[in-house]
Order: C-alpha cells, then structure tokens, then sequence
C-alpha cells in the first residue's frame, strides 16, 4: 500500500499518468528507478514535450526565402535581415513562477529567453515583455504586479539590453495566475548561427556559469504543466536568477563560439541539465555519457536525481571537440566564471549517468524525446447571449472620458517603462509607448520594429476570429511606423487543454495563426506554449500573444506616433463614414470598463486590412506622413487623445459629429484604421495617391496649439486629463 501511494506521489510531481508510466515500462523494457522516472517526467510534461499542442503546432508549416532556421528546430527563430545579417527572436512564458514569487520568476523569464537567443550565436540586443495581470484592487494581485515589474527592471537593466517596452492588460480573469511572456531579440551574422547539438562521438561536454542547486527543482513537470492550486505551489519549485552572472556569460560565451573546436552551445533552461543533454544528443543522433560528480554543487547533500532536474540559472552547456577542452574552458576563467568538463559524446544513443562511479542511469534518447500527444474532440465553450442597454445620456461627458482614458487598460504605461533601461547600447530609435519600438541596426543603419499583440477580449468570444484580429494589429503596428513585417513568435496562453472547451479555444487559435501568418507573408519561426493557466477560481481568457518583427530601411524617415506640427491635416485611414452604429461597441473596452461584459467582436476583413498596411507603408516612404497611429482599443477619440498627449498637442474636429450616434462614434471598435497627420502642402500628393489605391478614407480634422480636442457638441481640456492618463498607474507601480 505504502509502495503504493509512494508511486502516486512521484508520478503527481511529475505530472505523469499512470498510462504514461506504463508507456515508460513498455519503451525501456523495465521499471525506471526515481532518477530515470525523474527524467522522463520532465521530458514528457507538457513544458518541455508539448503534449496536447505538439500536434497542433503542425500547422505553423508557411515559410519563405527570408527564414534562416526551421521552425521549432532550434531554441529561437532566425530570419534574414540583409547584409547578411540575421535576427534571431523569440517569446516564451514565465507564468507560473511569476505567479509564486513575482520578483525572480519574472527575472528568470527574462534570463532564460536571453539565454535562448545567445545558444544560436546572437547577441541579444532588445528585450520586450508582454504582461497580464488580475484585479489592482485585490493586495496579491498588487504584489504580483509590483514584483513582475520590479524583476524584470532589476534583471534586466543589469545585463545591459534595452528594455523597449512591450503591452500590459488587466483582466480579472488574471487574478493570481497572471502571464509574464519575454520577449529578447538578437543579431548574428548568417554564418555565425550556432546549434544546440553535441556533434560527433568523442566530443567533450561541458558546463558553463554558475553552479547547480536545488532551485527550480520540478519547474517544468510541476510548476509549469499543471494548474495553479494553492496546496501545490512551493518558492522552492522557482529559480533564483544573478543577472550580474549572466552578463559576465553572454560576453563569454560570444567569445567560446569563435574559439577552434567549438561545436554547439545551449542554454540550461526548463528541466535544466536533462532537456539540455537529451535534446542537443537527439539533434546529433548521438548518445552522452555524464559524470554527476565532476558538476559544481551549491548544496553537496545534492542527490543525483535533483542535479539532473535542476533549473538553476545561468548556466550553458558547450560541447567541443576533443582537445580543446581547455582553451575553451580558460576563455570561461577569463570572464570570472567557472566551467569544466562533465561527460562526452557516445555512438550508442543512449543518456549514461554515473555518480559515484556508478551506472545510475541508463535511458535510450529516442522514448525520452518522443513524449506522447493528446488531441482531444474540440467543444465549443457554450456562450451566454446578454443584452446590454448602454446609457448615452452621459451629462459630464468630460469627467466620463477622464475616467475612460485613465482606467488601467488604457492609461498610459511610462511610470513602468521608466523603471526600464531602453537606451543602452545606443541603439533604441523608437522608445516605449508608440505604435512599436525600433532598434538600429548599426552595420545597415535599417530600423528592425517590434512589437507584442494579444486581446483576450475578442479571443474570449471567438478564438479564431480574436487571433485573426490579433496578428492583424500585431503587424498593422509595423505597418503603421512604416515597416514591413518580416516574422512572428507567438506564446500561446490557455488554461487546461484537457478540458475540451479549453482545446477548443487552442485549436481555433492556431488555425487561425496558421492562416494569418501566411496572409501576411510573415512566418511563425519561433514561440512557446503556456497552458494549465487555471487557479480553483477558473481558467484565464485565451491569450494568444503575437510578436511581430518588421523592418524600415535606411533613408526612410522614422514615423511618430503622437501629433507632430500645428495645422497638420488629420485623415483616418480605412474608413470613409465617420459613424459607426451601437454593434461597434459590443466587445469593446469602453463596454469591458463601463459595463463589465463581453457581448460582440468587430469583424476583420484580411483583404482590406492589406490595403490599409500597404498604403500606409507607402504613404511614409513618399514622406508624406508626419504622424501615424494604429486605432484599435477604446475607438478613435482614445487614439486622438494618445497622440495629443504624446505630441503636447490639440486637436479639433472639422467635420460634424451625429450628436445621436456619438458614444459609438467615439468609442466604437472597428478593425483596419490607422489615424495620420499630414503637412497642408502634401494635402493633394495624398489625395492622389489614396485615391488610386481604393482605400477608403475621411478627413476627420487639424492639430492645434492647445491643450484642447474641440467639436461642435463639447471641448475637452486635455492638460488635467493628460495627468490622470500618465499617472495612473503610479500608485500601483511604486
């Protein structure tokens, strides 16, 4: 019985089934002993295995001629950036452990997709985040917030790479479980990307950085592949990050890939040491052998089973071939850190552990890497239809946009971009809070754009047509500073994908990627799946995040986001009736604020919205826009009120606004607009060129020297409105 229940327990911290225990026994021809159970756990959780997405992903099968790496084939994507130059980028999800201890589960996201971009060779160069919180009115979900915010400010603007902001929301749906997806972008030189393999037998393995301890012990198989419950969640399960190490191994390790002999690097991430080994010996089709009493410990009670699951940070694996062993290891030396041998490559295809100069495992690499998949028989989550009576009889119309500006989801993001370095390394062109960030590429001098999309409320109600909406903006927000998108990375965030309703909600998502993607001639080259995002409360909103990296070429002047000169004429690209009726409010934010319901979601037209992205792109590199924006969240006055505070300008309408449709006109969400200020003087160049494009458009009004946006039906002052928009986060955020 004991026996029994013991079985039990260690299959529950792994995350195994007992049908999957069976398969073990069925592949290997035996019962595991805890350390091999230890690593097939951890192989096969759905972190590091991918059961119930791996099968799903299989859609993301687009590419083109600009992508340099296979998807999913190494730890971040690569794609051509000219001059043979290459970007290498990736998203990936630190929620769970955020969630447990706020501070070092958000650094050690940000630490570990660092560490993804620098195991091809690259060197990171930006770093964005995508964020979700619960409820700023309930003290754990402040303390999540404070302490993500406060982890990757201190983690990352100790490493050295601009931090160039990225998206925050809050929905209660995030309450104790909220998304912390990283995002780190790279450079590397076409023929400098490197692989995570071990290469030929008789290559040396070695491990780089700082030594190994019980932090993060269960990361992947636990804390990551199951639901948030609070009996289950322990600090001990989250890693510890030193980002003062990983700058002393970013530098390092750029330095190894160049040495003679060097072969392949990889980063120590989720399952630490064993997906490392296991996945690098299974690209080169070839077995390892380690010696666990030649690894650095922080604790020597350390048992063989907690070396090998460990996920402490800050640590690469480097294999090399024979012989060179000690060349690479004294350039490690040079930069303060320790490194040293700890096995070899072998022809068997087998992972051989020793510890105390005894066999303690012994696993063929082919079962541990070929975890089993789930696909289940997709439901359609069952919708409450609810009918919802919006008050337009508003009598202090300027106190109700005050409050709409300023709630959480719109007010501005400064007071936490502050608290990140954006500027080091001098290269930061467009900084956080526009349409995208930009980064110089200094041997080119072409701007890469990037930017982070998701909205939970539109997946909420349609996951197919939210995620369509979602890429949709992901790269009209490149389009719209004047970029071409190039690739996407995405971090698929779900609840249980064992309930059919959550794999519903997955399945339609990427169906939709898929498609996306491909219409957009931007590849899926890289991403993460983060799933079991369920507290005994429920599970989130579907949130699929988008990535998009685009490209401006040199000699294309960088577009701004807010109001550039007075007298510039005002259009609204994609739109020729400024009135929009009751529908485009369903869904929106003015209707998620001010009545706490999800009823509706715009419709999106890939074709038209083409049109616009073209158009705008093309409008900027004749050099007739000064201003553009994307309008998106809480309608066009939201968007008009963004630019006016980012440019300390004013605005007047010069066109009549339907005193009845108002409200709608205002804060209606429909897709496909893009706002823009022009010099009176290229009034007529645009008219021509928009004219011969069939995109539809309106002038809407002119950029003024006040603090006021002014109408025919009310005037807003913007000065007081402008402090409550940028402040309103500071009392959460300090």
């Amino acid at each position: 019985m004991n026996m029994k229940k013991n079985l039990e327990q260690k299959l529950y911290d792994l995350a195994l089934k007992k049908t999957e225990y069976t398969q073990i026994i069925e592949k290997i021809g035996r019962e595991p002993n805890d350390l091999e159970l230890g690593l097939f756990g951890s192989l096969w959780s759905e972190h590091c295995g991918y059961q119930h997405s791996k099968p799903l992903l299989k859609k993301f099968k687009f590419s083109n001629d600009n992508i340099l790496v296979d998807a999913g084939s190494q730890n971040a994507g690569a794609v051509d950036i000219g001059n043979g130059l290459a970007a290498v980028f990736k998203i990936e999800s630190h929620n769970h452990p955020s969630a447990v201890e706020p501070v070092q589960g958000a650094a050690t996201g940000i630490g570990g997709i660092v560490r993804d971009i620098l195991a091809m060779g690259a060197r990171p160069v930006a770093l964005m985040n995508s964020l979700r919180f619960g409820d700023m009115s309930l003290k754990n979900d402040i303390h999540i917030f404070n302490g993500v915010i406060a982890g990757i400010s201190e983690y990352g603007n100790c490493i050295g790479i601009p931090n160039v902001g990225g998206e925050i929301v809050f929905d209660e749906s995030y309450n104790n479980n909220p998304l912390v997806n990283a995002f780190c972008l790279g450079i590397v030189k076409h023929d400098e990307i490197v692989e995570a393999k071990v290469g030929d037998v008789d290559n040396i393995l070695i491990l780089a950085g700082s030594r190994t301890g019980k932090d993060g012990i269960h990361g992947a198989s636990g804390l990551a592949s199951q639901t948030l419950e609070e009996e289950s969640t322990s600090k001990s399960t989250v890693q510890v990050g030193d980002p003062f190490l990983e700058k002393l191994l970013i530098e390092a390790c750029l330095e190894v890939i160049k040495e003679d002999g060097f072969v392949g690097l990889q980063d120590l991430g989720a399952a630490g040491l064993t997906s490392s080994v296991v996945e690098a010996a299974e690209r080169s089709k070839k077995g390892v052998e380690l010696n666990l009493d030649q690894i650095k410990l922080r604790d020597i009670s350390m048992t063989p089973y907690e070396i090998m699951l460990s996920e402490s940070q800050e640590r690469m694996l480097v294999s090399c071939k024979p012989g060179n062993e000690k060349s690479i290891i004294e350039i490690f030396k040079k930069w303060d850190l320790e490194a040293y041998q700890i096995g070899k490559v072998i022809n068997k295809p087998y992972i051989n552990i020793y510890y105390k100069n005894e066999l303690v495992a012994d696993l063929p690499i082919a079962p541990l890497v070929e975890c089993p998949t789930y696909t289940l028989n997709p439901v359609k989550p069952k919708t409450i239809k609810s009918n919802v009576q919006f008050n337009f009889d508003i009598k202090h119309f300027e106190n109700h946009v005050a409050e709409f500006i300023s709630n959480n989801n719109l007010s501005s993001r400064n007071s936490v971009f502050r608290r990140y370095d954006h500027q080091v390394q001098n290269n930061t062109v467009i900084i956080p809070g526009h349409s995208s960030a930009g980064i110089r590429v200094k041997e080119t001098g072409d701007t890469l754009l990037l930017t982070t999309d998701g909205n939970s409320r539109y997946c909420s109600v349609d996951p197919y047509k939210g995620t369509l909406i979602t890429v949709a903006e992901s790269c009209r927000n490149i389009s719209t500073l004047g970029g071409t998108p190039l690739a996407i990375t995405n971090c698929l965030n779900f609840g249980n994908p064992e309930n059919p309703e959550v794999y519903y909600q997955l399945d339609q998502a990427t169906t939709a990627l898929s498609e996306a993607s491909k219409f957009f001639n931007a590849p899926v080259i890289s991403g993460n799946v983060s799933l079991y995002n369920e507290t005994n409360n429920g599970a989130i909103k579907p949130s699929p995040i988008i990535s998009t990296l685009g490209i401006l070429k040199n000699g294309t002047n960088i577009t701004k986001s807010g109001f550039v000169n007075d007298n510039d004429i005002v259009y609204l690209l994609g739109i020729d009736n400024l009135e929009l009726d009751l529908e485009s409010l369903h869904g929106s934010e003015y209707e998620n604020y001010f009545y706490k319901s999800v009823t509706g979601i715009p419709e999106i037209d890939l074709d038209k919205e083409k049109i616009l992205q073209d158009t705008n792109r093309e409008l900027i590199n004749k050099g007739l826009i000064n201003s553009a924006n994307d309008c998106s969240d809480g309608g066009l006055l939201v968007t008009l009120l963004e630019k006016c505070f980012l440019g300390g300008k004013g605005f007047e309408f010069t066109i009549n606004l339907n005193n009845n449709n108002l409200i709608p006109t205002l804060f209606g969400e429909v897709n496909s607009r893009i706002v823009i200020s022009i010099s009176s003087n290229n009034e007529k160049k645009l008219l021509n060129h928009l004219d011969q494009s069939i995109l539809p458009y309106i002038k809407i009004g002119k950029v003024k020297s006040d603090d006021f946006i002014i109408t025919q039906k009310f005037s807003l002052n913007l000065a007081s409105m402008k402090d409550k928009w940028l402040n309103k986060l500071n009392h959460i955020s300090n």
